[in-house]
C-alpha cells in the first residue's frame, strides 16, 4: 500500500472523486484560500522552511510544527500567501544568508517526516514530488525542485535539480557522481509568469521528470546507491550580488509528495 502525503487542500476530495493527475491539480489550486497562511492551504507538516536570513553560514529555519495549520508561520518578505490567488509564494534575493556549501540564498522547503525528523529515504521504492507553479520574477536562474543527497556519504550535492531560467527555458541538472559534475538537460520552455507543472520521480536507479505532460527518463549512477535522499521545493536563487531587490519569486499552486 502506498503512503500518500497529500499536501494541498482539496486533494483528498479530488482523489475520492476519481480525478486524474490533472484533475487533482486543478481541484487543489481551486481550493486555495487567499486569507490563510501557507499552512492553511498546504499540508506543511512534512516540510521545514529555510530562509535567506540569519547569521553567516547559518540561515534561519522554521519547523513543520510552526509552519502547519491555519495559524501557521508567514513572512511578508520571503514566504507568504498571495492575497489574489492563494498561492504559496517564495522570494529569494540575490543578497541573503546562505548555507556553508552554497553561494546562493534561498526561501525553500526541505522534506521532513511527520514525526519531525529529517526525511532520508533510499533509492529503492518509488518517490515522487509533484507541483503546479509559476515563476513571476528571476534574475538569471532559479531552482524550483530538488532531490538532495542525505546520509550515506560525505557529498552534499543535489542528485537532481530543476532550474527555470530568465528566458523561460527549463533544465534538469543530473549529478554525474557524488564527487560532483552536473549534466544539464533542456526539458521545455514556459514564459515568465505562466503556470506549469512538474513531477520528479525516483524509482531505484531511474529518475523520471515530467514537465507539462512530457516525460523524460535518466539513469542514476550506481555510485549514488549508498546515499539516501530527500526532496526540496521553493525558490533557490542561482545568482548572487549585493542587491536585495533582484532575485527570484516563485508561486506554488499545488505540491505533493508520494512514497511507495
Amino acid at each position: 500500500m502506498r503512503r500518500r502525503r497529500l499536501l494541498t487542500a482539496g486533494l483528498t476530495a479530488a482523489v475520492t472523486a476519481g480525478l486524474g493527475t490533472a484533475g487533482i491539480t486543478r481541484a487543489a489550486a481551486a481550493a486555495l484560500d487567499p486569507t490563510l497562511p501557507p499552512g492553511g492551504n498546504f499540508d506543511l507538516a512534512i516540510w521545514q522552511l529555510q530562509l535567506p536570513t540569519g547569521s553567516p553560514g547559518n540561515p534561519d529555519t522554521v519547523s513543520p510544527a510552526r509552519l502547519k495549520g491555519a495559524s501557521g508561520y508567514t513572512n511578508p518578505a520571503y514566504f507568504w500567501t498571495d492575497k489574489n490567488d492563494g498561492s504559496m509564494t517564495f522570494w529569494a534575493p540575490e543578497k541573503g544568508v546562505t548555507t556553508p556549501n552554497s553561494n546562493y540564498a534561498r526561501s525553500e522547503l526541505r522534506e521532513m517526516n511527520r514525526d519531525g525528523s529529517a526525511a532520508d529515504w533510499t533509492l529503492s521504492g518509488d518517490h515522487t514530488l509533484s507541483a503546479q507553479l509559476r515563476v513571476v520574477s528571476v534574475t538569471k536562474n532559479v531552482a524550483v525542485g530538488q532531490v538532495k543527497l542525505g546520509t550515506g556519504g560525505t557529498s552534499t550535492k543535489p542528485l537532481l535539480e530543476l532550474y527555470y531560467r530568465a528566458d523561460g527555458d527549463i533544465h534538469l541538472g543530473t549529478e554525474d557522481s557524488p564527487a560532483g559534475g552536473q549534466t544539464l538537460h533542456r526539458v521545455g520552455n514556459v514564459a515568465l509568469g505562466v503556470k506549469w507543472t512538474y513531477t520528479l520521480n525516483v524509482s531505484g536507479n531511474t529518475a523520471a521528470l515530467t514537465v507539462n505532460g512530457v516525460r523524460t527518463t535518466y539513469t542514476i549512477p550506481s555510485s549514488f546507491n549508498p546515499y539516501r535522499q530527500y526532496f526540496k521545493a521553493g525558490s533557490y536563487n542561482q545568482s548572487s550580488s549585493e542587491s536585495t531587490t533582484n532575485g527570484a519569486k516563485v508561486k506554488f499552486y499545488s505540491l505533493t509528495v508520494q512514497h511507495g
